[in-house]
């Protein structure tokens, strides 16, 4: 089937707003569609991988601005500390860092473990070098 501009912009459109949660009919009025084109194309497995795609976008480009305001954020955390802030709020804060930097410690250790026995399946599944047959 040829794709023509139109349809092409509508598409995109609809991924666009299906991947930032609009319901179908929503989405559907957004893109200039009806609800059963909607429900048509996502019966259609490369539209659903397309979807999917926009939506990993997403997730990774909001993984990287919330990864980007995290050392604003720790800084904030650090000046909340001082002497001269009250001391509710110096204990809130130092339950935070603690709280947070035992989650942070968790995550890269589980992340070395997981690298590790990445490296580790594929040593043992690497072909012997020189062993052909």
């Amino acid at each position: 089937m040829v794709t023509t501009p139109r349809r092409a912009t509508a598409d995109d459109t609809l991924l666009l707003a299906l991947a930032c949660g609009a319901t179908q009919e929503a989405a559907a009025t957004k893109a200039g569609l009806g609800v059963t084109t909607v429900r048509r194309r996502l019966q259609d497995p490369d539209f659903v991988r397309r979807l999917r795609a926009v939506q990993a976008d997403i997730v990774a480009r909001t993984a990287g601005a919330l990864t980007a305001a995290a050392t604003e954020s720790v800084r904030t955390l650090l000046d909340l500390q001082k002497p001269g802030s009250p001391p509710a709020t110096r204990l809130g804060t130092a339950r935070a860092v603690l709280e947070l930097g035992l989650k942070v410690r968790e995550v890269v250790e589980l992340e070395a473990r997981i690298a590790s026995l990445e490296e580790q399946m594929d040593a043992d599944f690497a072909p012997a070098a020189g062993g052909g047959m």
